[in-house]
């Protein structure tokens, strides 16, 4: 029988599992280029229904499954955060410009590294804040020259409601993430139920807000299972097993890098040209990562 990990490798491995996440967010852009113009809550709907599916296959072979059934707290902080994430992010982009409301929405990396200090035996420090500064620095480089600039000084009410629901957006995921720690009793096996709840949700929001757009061959349906296996599913469960056991402070201020290496990755693809805004955003949350993890 192997002996029981130590505290501080144990966290140090949950944290690299949530980095995974990270990586797996950063196929988001491609895969969702590459599964065509699919209205947003029907590939909610498909790729949380993948995602769901998936765990919940992972679950019944391990003898796991009743572990979904969970106390309705549980259910209102999992099904909260992915399905109301989405639901207010689809919603901003809808009424803002998209490059400012990504970038608003993206506050919650610095949200979760804030709201980490309300959390039992977790201890803030300046060297996390100047982190999630840079971090965020970076992703408004990067976002600002995607857009050539930002406008916010041409707002009316429909664009400023934009920008509110991409605010709550950042509240909505950090508060998601952190609540998990306070949570952490309740197995990673859960989330699967919340990504089926998700899907059944997007769908309800897609028969009543959108026309079904069918994907065009198998191309596009591989792109969707692919974005259900890895980026809509994948990424959930290690993220919540990396937010309750590793060290959120950092895995806050590593999100920022999963912008950029959607940005590499569409640039290796040849769908974005290599620019010096995006060299200058990798050096910031690079340099903010460093920053974040350096011993006092």
């Amino acid at each position: 029988m192997k002996p029981p990990m130590a505290p501080a490798a144990a966290s140090a491995v949950a944290t690299f599992i949530g980095f995974a996440a990270i990586l797996l967010w950063s196929a988001l852009a491609l895969l969702t280029a590459s599964a065509g113009p699919i209205p947003p809550f029907e590939m909610a709907a498909l790729t949380f229904a993948v995602g769901g599916s998936l765990g919940c296959l992972y679950a019944a072979l391990r003898g796991r499954l009743a572990l979904l059934i969970q106390p309705w707290p549980v259910w209102a902080v999992g099904v909260g955060g992915l399905f109301g994430y989405h639901a207010l992010y689809f919603a901003a982009l809808n009424r803002a410009p998209p490059a400012e409301a990504s970038l608003i929405a993206y506050l919650w990396p610095l949200l979760i590294v804030l709201f980490s200090a309300l959390l039992p035996g977790e201890r803030l420090k300046a060297r996390h804040l100047v982190g999630a500064a840079l971090g965020f620095a970076g992703a408004a480089t990067l976002f600002a020259g995607k857009a050539g600039g930002f406008s916010f000084a041409a707002i009316d009410s429909r664009v400023l409601s934009g920008y509110g629901l991409a605010l709550a957006c950042a509240f909505v995921w950090s508060s998601y993430s952190v609540l998990s720690r306070r949570l952490k009793a309740a197995p990673t096996e859960a989330v699967a139920g919340f990504c089926l709840a998700t899907a059944l949700l997007a769908a309800l929001c897609h028969f009543a807000f959108e026309a079904t757009v069918a994907p065009a061959g198998p191309a596009q349906w591989a792109a969707i299972v692919g974005l259900g296996l890895g980026p809509v599913g994948l990424a959930f469960y290690v993220w919540d097993y990396g937010v309750k056991h590793g060290d959120i402070r950092l895995l806050g201020v590593a999100a920022y890098a999963a912008p950029v290496l959607s940005t590499l990755i569409l640039v290796a693809a040849g769908f974005a040209p290599a620019t010096l805004t995006l060299g200058l955003a990798c050096a910031l949350i690079v340099g903010g990562a460093l920053v974040a993890t350096l011993s006092r």
